[in-house]
């Protein structure tokens, strides 16, 4: 069984032109959204995924009114073909139920892979020149070194509570247990409930 699934953004209200190519191509069901890829939740595509099963195949009339993104179209249709069930785009003419449209679509797949190797490749590429000129990523530290001493100061000298080492410094619980050493932890849950 052919199902169709059509979508367009709020901003183009028009579903006529994949509509019918869709019925053009045989689709005896449609499902259909009217919203941005944007948006996270696309009823009308997860009724359409709920729909199938093995052996029909879903027809879109562009590969892009699928998936948002190269990574989720290819997850889908894998996902497809996992489950024995078709894939067609109208446009690309791609059609995962003949061998060449495997082929096709496995070579969009590489594509992709190949480009986030790259951009991993870049990346690291990127952290390593930065490394080397005394550059470090990741969030900076929350107390400076000095700050750092005297929270510990504070803290071992067991005369302020720890809501008011916190306050003072402007950091969290978790922050400074993790400035005191976890050690601390353990050895005065006692002692912080007293306080």
């Amino acid at each position: 069984m052919l199902i169709g699934y059509a979508r367009v953004s709020t901003h183009e209200q028009n579903l006529d032109l994949q509509l019918d190519a869709l019925k053009q191509t045989g689709c005896e069901k449609i499902f259909t959204d009217k919203i941005s890829t944007r948006k996270a939740e696309r009823k009308g595509l997860q009724e359409a995924l709920e729909f199938v099963r093995p052996g029909d195949v879903l027809v879109v009339w562009k590969l892009d009114r699928l998936g948002r993104t190269l990574k989720q179209l290819i997850e889908l249709v894998t996902s497809f073909d996992q489950q024995g069930i078709g894939f067609k785009s109208l446009k690309e003419t791609i059609d995962t139920t003949t061998s060449t449209g495997r082929l096709v679509f496995h070579i969009f797949a590489s594509l992709a892979e190949f480009e986030r190797d790259i951009i991993q490749e870049r990346t690291r590429a990127g952290l390593d020149a930065a490394r080397a000129r005394g550059r470090t990523g990741g969030r900076p530290k929350a107390l400076s070194p000095k700050q750092a001493a005297l929270a510990k100061s504070l803290y071992e000298s067991r005369e302020h509570s720890i809501k008011d080492i916190c306050d003072t410094l402007g950091i969290s619980r978790g922050t400074l247990y993790k400035y005191v050493g976890s050690k601390h932890r353990a050895s005065t849950s006692q002692a912080v409930k007293d306080r």
